[in-house]
């Protein structure tokens, strides 16, 4: 076997073994934010629409900024109840992103996030499990989320992702469940030799060819690989679990 085709095969594994370890514990995931906001984040019961506003936030700062936002406005407002949420004009929010910083483009970021109250009040009246609660194909299910303002192919299929991968959301399919190519995954593609360069569509369409069924089952493993050791400096080789077929463009 190939170094290329070991190391697709080693990430298929290391997706399914995530995926399976997840199955068998059942806990409730972790966002890697504070208490608060996991709960906040968890609770599909109460505070689904918390899930959906923070995805819509992943966008040009660390990943637990965003998942933490969510537990900030609710800080601030003293409720995070979607129809106290609709309440505020989109200068409210405005004026509560910038006067806490609590994202890196406030004024833009502050729209996505009325926006996003108001399509979920107004074409899922208000729960957002009903996005994914009716056992969707997986096509459908990222083309909702993609219909949200801000939502490009990234935050889409990252969302869809979760859900699948760590809240057993069911789907009818997995094939339109795509990698959410990021600097992380772009990066280990093109290092490991999956790809010849960071491109995010190269990155998306290896992955579709490494494993058509699912090609977001390596989304995990390569973000991991790619926020924890192979670094944009100084990669730590040493603990990577594809070293021994990677070809280490670096």
């Amino acid at each position: 076997m190939s170094e290329g085709k070991h190391i697709e095969q080693m990430l298929i594994q290391l997706g399914k073994d995530y995926y399976e370890k997840n199955l068998r514990e059942k806990k409730s995931y972790d966002f890697n934010v504070s208490d608060e906001a996991n709960a906040l984040l968890n609770d599909f019961e109460n505070t689904p629409h918390a899930f959906v506003l923070a995805a819509l936030m992943d966008r040009q700062v660390p990943a637990e900024r965003a998942w933490e936002l969510p537990a900030k406005v609710k800080n601030l407002l003293g409720t995070f109840n979607i129809l106290d949420l609709e309440k505020y004009s989109p200068d409210d929010y405005k004026k509560l992103f910038n006067e806490n910083k609590l994202h890196r483009y406030n004024d833009t970021m502050a729209d996505v996030f009325f926006k996003g109250v108001h399509r979920i009040m107004d074409v899922y009246d208000g729960d957002a499990t009903k996005i994914w609660s009716d056992n969707p194909r997986s096509e459908d299910l990222v083309s909702r989320f993609g219909k949200f303002h801000g939502a490009g192919q990234k935050i889409s299929t990252m969302a869809a992702n979760i859900l699948v991968r760590d809240f057993f959301v069911p789907v009818q399919d997995y094939k339109a469940i795509d990698v959410s190519a990021d600097v992380h995954v772009c990066r280990v593609m093109k290092r490991t030799g999956l790809v010849e360069t960071e491109n995010r569509d190269e990155a998306i369409e290896k992955a579709r060819k490494i494993y058509p069924e699912f090609p977001g089952i390596i989304d995990y493993p390569l973000w991991k690989i790619g926020k924890d050791i192979c670094r944009p400096q100084n990669p730590n080789c040493a603990d990577c679990p594809l070293k021994d077929s990677c070809i280490k463009n670096i």
